[in-house]
């Protein structure tokens, strides 16, 4: 991986799950990567049918590098990410 970016694995549930079709993928982001970065990075990867989910969705944050976040859930798009980012659309009734 090149100086200066990070791996993030990304999990999908529900309605993503079925847009993008798959579970969870990892994808190369900067070091310093926010939520909005990722879900650029997301649509241009899946389109704007993800792009209409992740306007609506949370986001359950997984560790930072410094082993900090875990379980942070929020829709903050100025949020640092760390190695895992859960994708959570709305649920029925919610």
């Amino acid at each position: 991986m090149a100086d200066g970016t990070k791996a993030v694995e990304v999990r999908y549930f529900a309605a993503a799950e079925a847009v993008t079709g798959i579970r969870s993928e990892v994808v190369h982001l900067t070091a310093r990567a926010d939520l909005r970065e990722l879900r650029t990075v997301l649509v241009d990867r899946h389109g704007p049918d993800l792009g209409r989910i992740l306007a609506v969705a949370g986001y359950l944050l997984g560790p930072a590098a410094d082993g900090r976040g875990d379980g942070e859930f929020t829709r903050e798009l100025s949020t640092k990410v760390g190695a895992r980012v859960d994708v959570m659309p709305p649920f029925a009734g919610g």
